[in-house]
């Protein structure tokens, strides 16, 4: 066999793992993703008869739906208020968990950050799960801020790791979540100030 034809064949190999890869991971697994074990884990929506199967797996404690309806964007985030009573209906069924709904922005209100402390302050609600339409946005910028908060990752650790790959991504520079992991002061930092 030709090195030419040696190269093609390594190529379409690693392209269909990658897609492979891709395909499991956005609608098989919905792109979920341990952010620290045992405490905080991170996914696009999980349909309402495989939560269970999550929370059982990874002894989740709570769920922050980072969802609201109204977005305006059926493309990119349909959504629709009876999915998230669904999914709010299929946590009340599951013994111990419990479900906050914090619809968020791309980028954070002040008042989102807040509820979004209160949650992650109560070690009682731990282990959670952080989730928004497709995980790679929202439940992403929270779980940043979750580890500049709460583990002591710098912004730029933090921003970083927010997204795979990270060149290009909705957190590079210049991009409105980039910008704002930048210049996000934690709550540790703003109390120095004063």
């Amino acid at each position: 066999m030709s090195t030419k034809k040696k190269i093609l064949i390594a190529l379409v190999v690693v392209i269909l793992g990658v897609a492979g890869n891709y395909i499991y991971d956005r609608h098989i697994n919905h792109n979920f993703m341990t952010i620290t074990k045992g405490k905080v884990y991170k996914s696009g929506v999980i349909p309402p008869d495989e939560i269970a199967d999550y929370v059982k797996k990874y002894h989740i404690k709570s769920i922050v739906d980072l969802r609201f309806p109204g977005t305006g964007d059926d493309v990119n985030n349909p959504e629709i208020p009876a999915e998230l009573t669904a999914e709010k209906n299929a946590v009340a069924k599951i013994e111990g968990v419990n479900y906050f709904n914090n619809g968020s922005d791309q980028v954070p209100k002040q008042e989102n950050l807040d509820r979004f402390f209160k949650i992650m302050d109560n070690q009682a609600n731990y282990p959670v799960l952080i989730h928004c339409y497709h995980g790679i946005g929202r439940a992403q910028i929270y779980s940043a801020i979750y580890r500049i908060e709460y583990e002591g990752w710098s912004n730029e650790e933090a921003r970083h790791h927010a997204a795979f790959p990270f060149v290009f991504s909705s957190f590079s520079d210049g991009t409105p979540k980039g910008e704002y992991l930048k210049a996000y002061k934690s709550r540790k930092q703003l109390a120095a100030k004063k």
